[in-house]
């Protein structure tokens, strides 16, 4: 090949190279499996060594290169890096709106955005091609991080708009502008600002790698992109997985509005800030706020509030900026997801398998919209970890709706003379030694017959069997009034026994007992879930039954015998077979048998499409419910799984059907809408 045909070759490449990056990044929509990529970067970086000459700033060989750096040079902004308003709640963001009102001379629309929790970059481009990428610094004066910045797939190392010969010819408008928009020239000076931010995925993938080796994690997924990008060896940050995603450009193609100029980021090859859009009411943007929140935890990077811009970009300029904020812009951000409070007891609760697990009782704090009085601690390593005690000042966080954790000690606010937090050497509850097993973080109560053990594998069972209006209460007053000490004495009540407990009186006494002994029959699979073996859920649960068919086969069974089963391992074998060896759970089997329970065998299932396939079931279907929907599947000898991954076969699509269907797309998993799924099940092979 001569030289001239290799360059003709590497352009090629380049072009074909950055369309994909362009489509993967922008349009998430990939067009070329990995592999093939990788193939054709390959091809690109062998001509390029046999002619360096030819390697270019842009080229995508560019990305990682390089010694570390001794140390960041400094970068002096052509236009400050302003801050933002914070707002949040709807009185402030329409004190906000009135000002904005009062000075203007027509009625604005707003652009509103996510404001994604990451590092902001400013993007200098050239005759279309990466020069410079700095932080914000003090919003005058930043750090040249362009060698860590050019690692991020998601920045374009060369602007789409300006890689035509003549780009002045069929390259404008961009796809969505009207006819009437003009461009004003092709400007050589192009800045763009954004976010350098953790995607969920690949920051919980870079956890996990730590973890297994044995390497501290990062809790903020905002400090890690920000540490990330200022590393002075490009290889780390390029390790990391982080994502841009733009939100500002400065450069005049003629755009009028900031929705416009959306059109255009996209056009020059960037990701846009996604679910943005333009809103004439605070009604329309407070609803598009609260939608925010409840998608949060669906949208893949982590978000605190929401951005409303001025759409119209003359009226935004004449706001004009008081101090280092524009008065056209604000962050109306989402209720607090991290607080500080004190730590004013650790107690240590029992669950039905004898866990202790420690919570920390906690002065009452208003967080992610709600009042906690409690934080979870998980166990004792994580406690000491901590170093977390009673009287401590700790920072708490919330991720969605589940109960907060303890981020961090505030060491410096301890007070004289705690107490180092140490592990119970006897059971809360009944008093018995705890012990902890090998293998396992976790402390355990060495009483089977702990009274809340009891408490948790009656209300576990409960569930199991179906049985509705048995709460933590009712349970507790059976047990501490001696009318049941075990889940099979649920079938021998009678009205008399539940009649004059708290909150029974005849008919609802009557009521519950009808009910359980409506629920004396139960599958086998839900059987062995009523059991509470450790390590066995629903899924675990339906593998045996379905492997050995019978209780009597299942408790006979050895350890071999069930490490035969698919998708059990050592660890749960274990957990089965010692739970059959301790002669009180053979009694409880025997008694729940005597008491009237029926444990019926799996159906036999026809073999369809579906027997052996893994499903994920999502959104509304018409003709029958999501559990119905799982039933099905288990009947056809189908398995049910709670999450898309590439080991899944098929994803059942409901209407509202949400991030489940967005990443069965992305993973190239086969989708069914429900007449599909419907006809897989009965269709016999």
């Amino acid at each position: 090949m001569t030289k001239t045909e290799a360059k003709h070759r590497i352009d090629q490449l380049k072009e074909v190279i950055a369309e994909h990056r362009y489509n993967y990044h922008v349009l998430d929509k990939a067009t070329i499996s990995d592999a093939a990529l990788d193939s054709l970067k390959h091809e690109l970086y062998k001509l390029e060594q046999e002619y360096p000459d030819l390697i270019t700033p842009d080229s995508p060989t560019q990305r990682v290169g390089g010694k570390p750096l001794p140390k960041f040079e400094k970068v002096t902004h052509k236009r400050s890096m302003l801050s933002m308003e914070d707002v949040f709640t709807r009185e402030e963001f329409e004190s906000w709106i009135a000002r904005v009102q009062k000075l203007s001379t027509s009625l604005p629309t707003y652009f509103c955005m996510p404001k994604l929790d990451g590092l902001a970059v400013s993007l200098v481009y050239k005759n279309g091609v990466l020069v410079t990428a700095a932080t914000r610094g003090d919003g005058n004066v930043g750090e040249d991080v362009t060698q860590n910045v050019k690692t991020i797939e998601s920045v374009p190392l060369r602007l789409r708009l300006l890689t035509t010969p003549n780009p002045r010819k069929g390259a404008w408008p961009p796809r969505g502008f009207t006819p009437s928009l003009k461009r004003r020239g092709d400007p050589q000076y192009i800045e763009v600002r954004g976010e350098v931010y953790f995607p969920v995925k690949a920051f919980e993938k870079m956890n996990k790698e730590l973890e297994r080796e044995g390497k501290p994690t990062f809790a903020n997924p905002r400090n890690t992109a920000a540490g990330s990008v200022r590393q002075l060896d490009s290889s780390i940050t390029a390790s990391r997985g982080l994502a841009f995603i733009a939100w500002d450009l400065d450069a005049d193609f003629g755009q009028e509005t900031m929705e416009e100029e959306w059109k255009i980021l996209e056009d020059l090859g960037f990701r846009p800030a996604p679910e943005s859009k333009r809103f004439d009411s605070i009604d329309a943007i407070e609803n598009y706020w609260k939608w925010l929140q409840e998608k949060r935890d669906q949208l893949g990077y982590w978000v605190d509030g929401m951005v409303v811009r001025v759409n119209e970009n003359d009226l935004y300029e004449k706001l004009g900026v008081v101090g280092k904020t524009p008065r056209g812009l604000v962050a109306w951000k989402f209720p607090a997801e991290e607080a500080t409070t004190k730590v004013k007891e650790i107690q240590w609760t029992v669950g039905r398998t004898g866990a202790l697990t420690p919570v920390a009782v906690v002065e009452p704090t208003w967080i992610g919209g709600t009042t906690v009085q409690h934080a979870s601690l998980h166990n004792i390593d994580e406690i000491e970890r901590l170093d977390v005690r009673e009287g401590d000042t700790v920072i708490l966080y919330k991720a969605g709706d589940i109960i907060p954790k303890i981020k961090e000690t505030i060491i410096k606010l301890r007070p004289t003379q705690t107490q180092k937090t140490k592990a119970p050497t006897s059971c809360p509850v009944c008093g018995s030694k705890v012990e902890r097993r090998e293998k396992e973080v976790a402390i355990y109560c060495t009483n089977p017959k702990c009274f809340v053990q009891d408490r948790e594998a009656i209300l576990h069972a409960a569930r199991a069997f179906a049985i509705d209006g048995l709460g933590p209460q009712t349970i507790a007053s059976l047990l501490e009034n001696g009318i049941i000490t075990s889940p099979a004495d649920l079938f021998l009540l009678k009205p008399g026994d539940v009649l004059g407990l708290e909150g029974f009186a005849d008919l609802s006494a009557k009521k519950l007992v009808e009910q359980i002994q409506s629920r004396k029959s139960i599958s086998l699979p839900n059987f062995i879930l009523a059991l509470g073996i450790r390590n066995v859920g629903e899924q675990t649960a339906i593998d045996i039954a379905r492997h050995f068919g019978t209780l009597e086969r299942v408790m006979m069974a050895t350890l071999d015998d069930l490490m035969e089963v698919e998708g059990i391992g050592d660890v749960v074998a274990r957990s089965v077979r010692e739970y059959f060896d301790q002669e009180h759970n053979q009694k409880l089997v025997e008694h729940f048998l005597k008491n009237g329970v029926e444990v019926h065998k799996p159906m036999t299932t026809k073999k369809t499409s579906a027997t052996g396939k893994t499903f994920v079931v999502t959104g509304t279907l018409e003709s029958l419910s999501r559990d119905d929907a799982k039933e099905a599947i288990r009947r056809a000898g189908g398995k049910v799984a709670g999450s898309v991954s590439k080991k899944t076969d098929f994803v059942v699509v409901g209407e509202n059907s949400g991030s489940k269907f967005e990443e069965a797309k992305k993973l190239g998993v086969p989708t069914l809408s429900e007449k599909e799924f419907i006809d897989m099940l009965s269709a016999s092979i």
